[in-house]
């Protein structure tokens, strides 16, 4: 029984030095490296987060179709219509805690006051004069247009959840959403809680 441990063990470090030897081995072919991403891949990347990441939700007006709220394909992802007058919220709900959403879900309601959905397209209006590290600095630390001194992002904005994206997958989205129509639309400014709380 010795025997056949001893040979095995044998074995099993032949196998093992081997092995190392063949990966450490030059063959006059570089080292596999991982695949460089190409512009075209990081776009593709970037929409999938968006998409999976359901930023059309919130950030895109809706039109009303024959299955209800479709995305208005024009104004995609360019948030709460500046055009539009402010949705009208039940004040007692919105006191207690029960959040409220208008038509399309660009504007909602909560103990926070009133919140609309920001133009997330490459307009300047958008992010489109945004550099990456405002953007990266905006989902990291929910502040508005990634500045330190800006105010906070409100809800419905998981901004905590988005947080915890790679570098890489902010870059992506980033870059996604650069390449995407820009749409003018200035998005009204938040409507505090009654009291100014």
């Amino acid at each position: 029984m010795r025997t056949m441990i001893l040979l095995l063990s044998v074995y099993i470090a032949g196998i093992a030095i081997v092995t190392t030897a063949c990966k450490n081995s030059s063959t006059g072919n570089p080292p596999v490296s991982e695949k460089k991403n190409d512009s075209s891949e990081i776009v593709k990347r970037g929409e999938y987060l968006v998409t999976i990441g359901v930023c059309d939700d919130c950030h895109s007006p809706k039109t009303m179709g024959a299955r209800g709220p479709e995305i208005d394909m024009e104004r995609r992802l360019s948030g709460f219509p500046g055009t539009r007058p402010a949705p009208s919220y039940n004040k007692e709900l919105m006191q207690s805690g029960i959040v409220q959403f208008n038509e399309d879900f660009t504007s909602a309601a909560g103990v926070w006051g009133i919140s609309f959905a920001a133009n997330l397209t490459s307009d300047a209006t958008g992010i489109g004069n945004w550099p990456l590290e405002n953007f990266k600095y905006a989902i990291r630390h929910g502040k508005l247009k990634g500045m330190e001194t800006g105010r906070d992002l409100l809800p419905p904005m998981p901004w905590t959840n988005f947080s915890k994206m790679t570098d890489e997958d902010i870059e992506a989205v980033y870059t996604y959403l650069k390449t995407i129509k820009p749409v003018n639309n200035v998005v009204p400014a938040p409507i505090p809680p009654a009291g100014g709380k």
